[in-house]
């Protein structure tokens, strides 16, 4: 088990001897909420810093005064983003880091099983830090190598790779199911937050000095990492407390089933059932009530070695719904990370605004994505679908892509409805999936009490996200040099193929739904 940090320990032996363990859990429970929202909010707070310094990077230097007697159209563009091929070059500046991301994430998941967390966490934060600032020292050392560039934005994709498999698995510690989808969905708003805060502070710099654009977000993510280092608490065990997903009832003894749960033991599956009714619930039985409680007797006999267990790579794969949500997954963030990247060099060109106006308007869409991440995780909770409730969002999402497009440039009032909107309808499926699902596909039932799968699940499905979450802003990159309204075609495109790739789960739910409705009219308690 890994080591409880000093200052905790300090903490344990002078104040929380004799506090009730009720009483403990929620202490430590709402401080890891509290902890891993700011930790990951400080990774996507130094992510951000690039959409909003490409606007001068590469800017239309019309509008502006040039030096005596230049021919040059691209006097006041940052070499080596100077040329026609801009678009290409900065499209490889994004995907540089989106590729190493997605790479090092599969890697990651696996590291972040074996090893402890708080150091884990502690140790990439430090180092995406640094090497978010290299990229500002270009600025300050007057560097116009791409390479360099692109060096620092690799080197940072590997650090943030700590990141969400670290933060994920250390609240999934800390909260068991039930209402995951509702605690996920207002803990991922720091996705939004961070990328808000982050556009605020680089567009504050962004036309005097953008060394400080991404130096500023450096040392906030670098500075949070200290303070996990001596204050995170990643596994309830370390202070005593039982962890959520292991956890029996005090006695021992499981609850009576609820109603839907008697329904669910009457019906007799299809053949392909078997997945849909465990996909994501925990209630469903596959025993009865006392074989159920043998069965649970029995596993609290198991050693601790047996529940420490790492999954391998190819295990988490045969969870059910992994491939499915990963897939998923993959064209979803393809949109998401593409406005994330792309939408303040949108708004700047379609539409009067400078460049710090139009990153401060682009904090809209993140304004949208926290309502869509909090909607979806309630709307999940309710009604136990998390693939239908994705599904729902992405049809809607499709048409409000285009008429977003249409409409951008009519008035600031509804560019910014607008950009609410589709944020929520773009980032609230992304939210759920990476959040909620990814934590309870971790703990799922056909584990039989394996814990340690939480961080590899997430890490492959994230990453399977992130390799689509690289080839949107390179695709964006080449694409928009030609018409931005392709852009948006190809985002439109990326939703339908999302929504795709769920029918099959879609599908289940649903009959999986009507099952338990029609056995209640028909069998009522």
């Amino acid at each position: 088990m890994a080591r409880l940090p000093l200052s905790i320990q300090a903490i344990e032996s002078s104040c929380c001897v004799n506090v009730p363990s009720n009483k403990k859990k929620t202490l430590y429970s709402s401080w890891m909420w509290i902890l891993t929202f700011f930790t990951y909010c400080s990774y996507h707070l130094s992510r951000k810093p690039i959409s909003v310094v490409k606007n001068v990077l590469n800017q239309n230097c019309s509008g502006l005064v040039p030096p005596y007697e230049t021919n040059n159209s691209h006097w006041c563009d940052w070499k080596p983003f100077d040329g026609e091929d801009s678009g290409i070059l900065l499209g490889m500046v994004d995907s540089s880091f989106l590729f190493a991301y997605a790479g090092g994430m599969f890697v990651s998941g696996l590291v972040a099983e074996r090893v402890d967390l708080r150091l884990f966490l502690s140790f990439g934060m430090i180092l995406s830090g640094v090497f978010c600032g290299m990229f500002g020292l270009g600025y300050s050392f007057g560097i116009h190598s791409l390479w360099f560039y692109i060096t620092a934005q690799v080197l940072c994709g590997l650090m943030q790779t700590t990141g969400w498999p670290g933060v994920v698995t250390a609240l999934g510690n800390w909260f068991g199911k039930g209402k995951r989808g509702l605690i996920f969905g207002i803990w991922n708003s720091h996705t939004s937050v961070g990328n808000i805060l982050g556009t605020l502070i680089a567009a504050a710099f962004v036309g005097t000095n953008w060394a400080l654009s991404f130096i500023i977000p450096g040392i906030i993510i670098a500075s949070v990492g200290v303070v996990v280092l001596f204050f995170m608490v990643p596994e309830p065990q370390m202070v005593g407390l039982p962890n959520p997903n292991t956890q029996k009832d005090p006695e021992g003894v499981s609850p009576p089933p609820r109603r839907r749960d008697m329904a669910d033991v009457s019906v007799a599956p299809d053949d392909d059932d078997d997945e849909s009714t465990a996909l994501l619930d925990e209630d469903t039985p596959t025993v009865s009530y006392i074989e159920k409680d043998k069965k649970m007797e029995s596993e609290q006999n198991v050693p601790n070695q047996k529940e420490d267990k790492a999954i391998s790579f190819f295990g988490a794969l045969s969870i059910p719904g992994v491939v499915e949500f990963s897939l998923c997954l993959f064209f979803a963030k393809l949109v998401s990370y593409t406005f994330l990247y792309w939408l303040p060099n949108y708004i700047l060109n379609s539409t009067p605004y400078t460049a710090e106006q139009s990153a401060n308007l682009s904090t809209f869409f993140d304004v949208g994505g926290i309502i869509g991440g909090i909607l979806a995780g309630i709307i999940s909770d309710h009604s136990g679908m998390s693939a239908t409730t994705c599904s729902v969002m992405l049809i809607v999402a499709v048409p409000m892509l285009y008429i977003y497009q249409l409409l951008s440039s009519a008035s600031l009032g509804l560019n910014v409805a607008m950009l609410m909107l589709v944020g929520l309808l773009v980032n609230g499926p992304y939210a759920l999936i990476t959040t909620a699902v990814s934590a309870d596909l971790g703990t799922h039932e056909s584990l039989q009490g394996n814990s340690k799968a939480l961080a590899t699940v997430t890490a492959i499905i994230d990453g399977t996200g992130s390799l689509g979450a690289a080839l949107g802003p390179l695709i964006a990159g080449r694409i928009s040099e030609l018409d931005w309204n392709y852009v948006f075609y190809m985002l439109m495109a990326a939703d339908v193929l999302a929504l795709i790739l769920l029918t099959r789960l879609v599908t289940r739910e649903i009959r999986h739904k009507w099952q338990q409705r029609r056995l209640r009219y028909h069998h009522p308690l």
